[in-house]
């Protein structure tokens, strides 16, 4: 599937083994339980590491260990589950997580500027090209609700002018 970040097609070198002991040399991603399960040899490591949350998985668990993690991927194991929004939401607002944030799964065009607003950066999908997802960032320039992404909303920007 395609990586789209920073408004361009990207090389994704993460791999997902999905166990600790099928881990390579180089950067690769595990489930929650996968990572906790093996905190201490992951510090222990030389090689960037990130997690992939699933829809039931709670992000709090990593709030603690985010500055082993290099990326986080949440998934959209089908577009009516609207949880990785929510977990978005969570690392970047309440834990402060400041690395990359991934949706991959099953990541749709009309989907693509709710989850930027909710702090993805990177978009892994096999559903939308560079082209679509562009212009599904651009269609808005204002907002009324605050949200992860950094814009300020349009209540705050009046509020500045008074």
């Amino acid at each position: 599937m395609p990586l789209i970040k920073n408004g361009a097609e990207a090389k994704d070198d993460w791999r997902f083994p999905e166990t600790f002991s099928a881990l390579g040399d180089g950067k690769s991603v595990l489930t929650l339980n996968e990572f906790l399960a093996n905190i201490e040899a992951i510090s222990a490591r030389n090689t960037a590491i990130g997690v992939r949350l699933m829809p039931e998985d709670d992000p709090t668990a990593l709030a603690t260990h985010l500055d082993k993690v290099s990326l986080i991927e949440i998934s959209f194991p089908k577009y009516t589950d609207g949880r990785g929004y929510s977990q978005a939401q969570l690392l970047r607002r309440r834990h402060g997580y400041s690395g990359e944030l991934r949706a991959v799964g099953h990541v749709l065009r009309d989907q693509i500027l709710y989850m930027n607003r909710s702090g993805f950066d990177a978009y892994q999908t096999s559903r939308a090209d560079l082209s679509h997802i562009v212009e599904a960032l651009s269609e808005y320039s204002a907002f009324y609700q605050p949200a992860a992404d950094g814009h300020r909303s349009v209540f705050a920007r009046r509020h500045e002018k008074v």
